[in-house]
């Protein structure tokens, strides 16, 4: 016979059991909670404000410079011809060789040339004397004011005919028209050239000219007579003066020609090759940073981020002065900056910072609560 529980006649006490139980359960689960939220990190204070890292420096004055590129050439380019008819016979120069002014660069056969300029010559002196006795003959009455009229005539177109032989035996050599250098020569010995045939191209290479185009937002900033400076792509540089500006724009690019003057009587500047050219336009106040500081505003402007004494953000597009290997100079900024080094990327213009600087690590303004 099986005995029976002391349970089962007794409800009342399962009932008290269980109601024991879950309260211990609900004590338990409210300690441990209360426990659990008294553990937990706090929530973020509302009025916290992000930190960046700041540079203070003071602006320099600095040369603004328009840079140009262009080519350099000579000064002065000539295609001589010549001016009478003969045959090459000789050369006084060859190409690429630097002479004087008036210098022999071709000579043509002389053939008859000297024996007319003394008929010529002769024939001058004959109606010479003749008018001479005519004037005589006059003064007797002799001879009529006809006659002296044509005597004085027929000695003027003598004179004419000894000018002409001359000139045509001068220019049986072709000469230098200036100081310069042979730059081509298209005819050979033998070769039999009329008057206005071409002969050579003779170039002004002791002035180089460098020739390049202003856009029309920098053409106000250069005149004539301004110095500027020009790097060859050989490394040669050299100082020089604007001699001509364009006084209207190119159609298709609304750039004007200008051209740079430049000494060359050493011959050490070819002619022909590319140039940068540096025309300074006045000194400006600007900050030396390095362009991984340069960031973007909402807009898509490049510029820099500093902080201002009131601890707000302030953006400023980069105005470039200058450039180099080891920095980028930037103009429009306040004389003495905060600019932001570390964190520029996550702040807006504006936005209250808390700035600490770079070098020392030490909070140098923070910003005001609102």
């Amino acid at each position: 016979m099986m005995k029976s529980s002391p349970f089962s006649n007794r409800p009342w006490l399962v009932s008290l059991l269980l109601a024991s139980v879950v309260a211990v359960w609900m004590v338990t689960g409210m300690s441990g909670g209360n426990e659990q939220q008294d553990g937990a990190a706090p929530p973020p204070d509302a009025t916290s404000v992000p930190e960046v890292q700041v540079r203070s420096q003071e602006a320099e004055w600095i040369t603004r410079y328009v840079i140009l590129y262009g080519r350099t050439a000579p000064a002065r380019s000539v295609d001589l011809k010549a001016e009478t008819q003969g045959r090459v016979v000789a050369f006084g120069a060859q190409r690429g060789e630097q002479v004087d002014e008036g210098a022999v660069l071709v000579r043509l056969s002389e053939r008859d040339r000297k024996a007319r300029l003394a008929e010529a010559r002769a024939v001058l002196a004959q109606r010479a004397a003749e008018f001479e006795a005519q004037q005589k003959l006059k003064l007797e009455g002799y001879i009529s004011d006809t006659l002296l009229a044509e005597g004085a005539a027929n000695l003027e177109r003598a004179r004419a005919e000894l000018n002409r032989a001359e000139l045509d035996l001068q220019y049986m050599t072709v000469r230098a028209p200036f100081a310069g250098a042979l730059q081509e020569r298209v005819v050979e010995i033998g070769d039999y050239v009329a008057a206005g045939d071409p002969v050579a191209t003779f170039v002004d290479n002791n002035t180089l000219v460098v020739t390049a185009s202003v856009s029309e937002k920098d053409i106000e900033s250069v005149s004539a007579q301004d110095v500027g400076a020009a790097r060859l792509i050989t490394g040669h540089e050299a100082e020089g003066k604007i001699r001509y500006i364009a006084p209207v724009a190119e159609a298709a690019t609304r750039t004007f020609t200008i051209e740079l003057e430049l000494d060359n009587s050493d011959g050490n500047l070819p002619a022909g090759v590319t140039a940068e050219l540096r025309i300074p336009t006045g000194d400006v106040l600007a900050q030396k940073v390095s362009p991984a500081l340069l960031t973007l505003d909402e807009e898509g402007n490049l510029g820099l981020k500093t902080v201002d004494k009131a601890g707000r953000v302030e953006f400023f597009a980069a105005d470039v002065v200058k450039s180099s290997n080891d920095g980028v100079w930037i103009a429009g900024l306040p004389e003495k900056a905060n600019i932001i080094t570390v964190g520029q990327g996550f702040v807006r213009d504006g936005e209250r910072v808390a700035a600490v600087d770079e070098s020392l690590d030490e909070r140098v303004m923070t910003a005001e609560s609102p």
